[in-house]
């Protein structure tokens, strides 16, 4: 599980929900260095337990995303280690916005790929083929859409690793039964009015 300062805290807590649960799973919080590493929020802190080359080969990486993520795409830290762990990696994920870090790096270049509503366009100028879905799997390489589809990225990959009726459990363990009061969730559903705001303010989404 990947960290940085600026990331959104639920594209890393909502794979970790699920994928903690995963028979004989050990999840290690990862960053340029262990210690506190503060959300966008700016009011909520994760700890990272290992510096990236304290963890050389992980089965599961999971790349969040957040507003400020301009700076991780040009992290060279960061893509050297996601390129180094590549190679061994069973699967290589991101949530949102970590989209365009996993793109960044290199990794995604010719593979089919989303993010956030808003930046999925971003993709192309890495080399990667835009698609609109909420979970797009191309090989061991998976990406989710904005946020809250990182619970669907983790409950596929659980699904993929330990079967449908561990992921099933683990879905009803954290009662994953999604029923909004609002039918805001896709820019194709929410009113145009709050598809406009988004677009005029797209820093709240992502840098430019």
């Amino acid at each position: 599980m990947v960290l940085y300062p600026g990331m959104t805290a639920l594209d890393i807590v909502g794979p970790y929900e699920v994928l903690s649960r995963l028979p004989g799973a050990s999840v290690v919080f990862t960053a340029a260095k262990p210690g506190p590493v503060t959300t966008d929020t700016g009011s909520l802190t994760l700890t990272a337990t290992a510096g990236f080359s304290a963890v050389p080969s992980p089965d599961i990486v999971v790349v969040p995303g957040g507003p400020d993520v301009a700076a991780q795409v040009g992290d060279a830290p960061l893509h050297e280690w996601l390129q180094a762990v590549d190679a061994g990696a069973t699967w290589m994920t991101s949530v949102c916005t970590g989209s365009l870090i996993l793109a960044a790096a290199g990794l995604l270049r010719g593979r089919p790929a989303t993010s956030h509503w808003l930046v999925t366009e971003r993709l192309r100028s890495y080399g990667a083929r835009p698609v609109s879905e909420r979970v797009v799997l191309d090989g061991k390489y998976a990406t989710a859409a904005g946020v809250s589809a990182g619970i669907d990225l983790a409950l596929t990959l659980a699904g993929r690793i330990a079967g449908a009726r561990v992921a099933q459990t683990i879905q009803l363990a954290i009662e994953y039964d999604p029923r909004p009061p609002f039918a805001a969730g896709s820019p194709a559903t929410a009113p145009p009015e709050v598809v406009g705001f988004l677009r005029a303010n797209p820093s709240l989404v992502v840098s430019s």
